[in-house]
């Protein structure tokens, strides 16, 4: 089964910046994945000048590729979703870096706003949407590399009562 995070056992080391370590050239670990896409999300001049906005789909960048893993820039127009879908056997980290997204999960919905971030495990199951009035844009930090991304029905991504499930 799907836990909302694959760090729930030991906590979000999300909230936890001490934890969090400095990227190493190629990271290997969770928390050199978070540090990477902050540190990628930090330095807006690796990634502004490439955004572009396209109101027929969603678009996207391949900003960096390492060992193992790649890094998408993403951009979403008011309106524009991903439908419900996981990645395969890849885990990944999402950062909003302008603009506020929503995730709807099996477990709720949450708005993410700009420097938010979600890490998943391999089959997390969520869809996001840009449900603002504003364009977003997100960074996404998959591994290994994405190689698939299987399309799920609305009902895997319909919220239940679940206590503590934050609702946009």
């Amino acid at each position: 089964m799907n836990s909302d995070s694959d760090l729930q056992i030991a906590g979000d080391i999300l909230e936890v910046p001490h934890l969090l370590q400095t990227p190493r050239e190629h990271p290997a670990t969770v928390a050199e994945f978070v540090g990477l896409a902050r540190s990628i999300a930090a330095d807006r001049s690796q990634w502004e000048h490439l955004v572009r906005y396209d109101a027929t789909s969603r678009w996207y960048h391949r900003l960096r590729t390492g060992p193992g893993y790649e890094v998408w820039l993403l951009s979403w127009v008011p309106g524009q979703g991903s439908g419900p879908h996981d990645h395969g056997r890849s885990s990944g980290v999402l950062t909003v870096l302008d603009g506020t997204l929503t995730e709807r999960t099996e477990r709720g919905t949450r708005a993410l706003r700009a420097g938010a971030q979600r890490v998943f495990a391999p089959g997390y199951v969520h869809e996001v949407m840009n449900d603002a009035l504003e364009p977003a844009v997100s960074l996404h930090v998959y591994y290994p590399g994405l190689t698939e991304m299987p399309m799920h029905t609305a009902q895997h991504c319909e919220a239940r009562s679940v206590p503590g499930a934050v609702t946009a």
